[in-house]
């Protein structure tokens, strides 16, 4: 068995320490932008960004009742990554709010792949998730943790989705935004002409679709498209792609869209032929 080293621990007793500055205030920060750095929170969360080939963790903040049993993790970091540690009371202050989970740390890119790099890396056998101007950060966490969950190889976003690197999408994602391969489609790009670029057929998801998701044959190279609750999907895209609807009980025409990519990606990863 490895033996673990424990990291070089910095110890932070001035809440107005600059050592620390990327850290003040996180939840005025989340409204005005980190200049591409996003916070991590929680053990789970940060332990995805240690895990990560697409970020990395710049630095942390724990609170010192906490390292201790964070050591393993710590450990996995790379060489030099600063480590700060701070008394709750001084946490609470940094933060401008309670941090009960008590860590923190700041992340930034590695990778920045385009929508196509995503595609061509899939396998013969694949599935990918499309939103089309998903606003809501619990959505979209929730979207992506469904994706991580069912084996989505890639989650595509187009210019109206909202950052799934905000701290409440990475949150409610329970890490997974950080794990899940993701890019955005560049300005103008068709996508379904991309995806038929590489095999993919699109099922775009419709309370109107012409098909029930029951009677659906998962495609073997499946993308499944989701809009906004309320506008959905763009309608010149569902007039070009195969439209799919989940049946519901008597009148009522409305999943949330998390929802909805948890039944259907559960239908797709169930019903694929390898």
């Amino acid at each position: 068995m490895p033996t673990i080293i424990p990291p070089t621990i910095i110890l932070i007793d001035d809440p107005e320490d600059p050592r620390i500055e990327s850290y003040r205030d996180v939840r005025e920060r989340d409204l005005v932008g980190r200049d591409g750095l996003f916070i991590a929170e929680g053990a789970v969360v940060v332990r995805s960004l240690v895990q990560s080939t697409r970020y990395r963790a710049r630095s942390l903040l724990i609170a010192d009742k906490r390292v201790a049993t964070l050591e393993p993790m710590l450990a996995a970091l790379p060489p030099g990554t600063p480590i700060y540690s701070a008394t709750q009371a001084v946490l609470d202050r940094v933060a401008g709010f309670p941090l009960h989970r008590g860590i923190l740390a700041v992340g930034e890119k590695t990778a920045t792949p385009s929508a196509a790099d995503l595609l061509g890396a899939c396998g013969p056998v694949a599935r990918l998730v499309m939103l089309f101007g998903i606003g809501n950060h619990d959505n979209m966490g929730g979207i992506f943790r469904n994706a991580a969950a069912f084996g989505a190889d890639a989650v595509i976003l187009d210019s109206g989705c909202c950052d799934p690197l905000y701290r409440k999408a990475i949150r409610v994602s329970v890490g997974a935004t950080l794990l899940v391969p993701t890019a955005r489609l560049a300005t103008n790009e068709d996508p379904l002409a991309l995806l038929d670029r590489f095999g993919f057929e699109a099922v775009a998801l419709s309370p109107a679709g012409a098909e029930t998701l029951a009677a659906l044959t998962p495609p073997r190279r499946a993308a499944l498209l989701f809009g906004s609750e309320g506008p959905g999907l763009p309608v010149a895209l569902l007039a070009r792609a195969r439209s799919v609807r989940i049946p519901m009980a008597g009148d009522f025409d409305s999943l949330n869209v998390a929802t909805t990519s948890g039944i259907v990606l559960h239908h797709i990863a169930s019903g694929q032929v390898q």
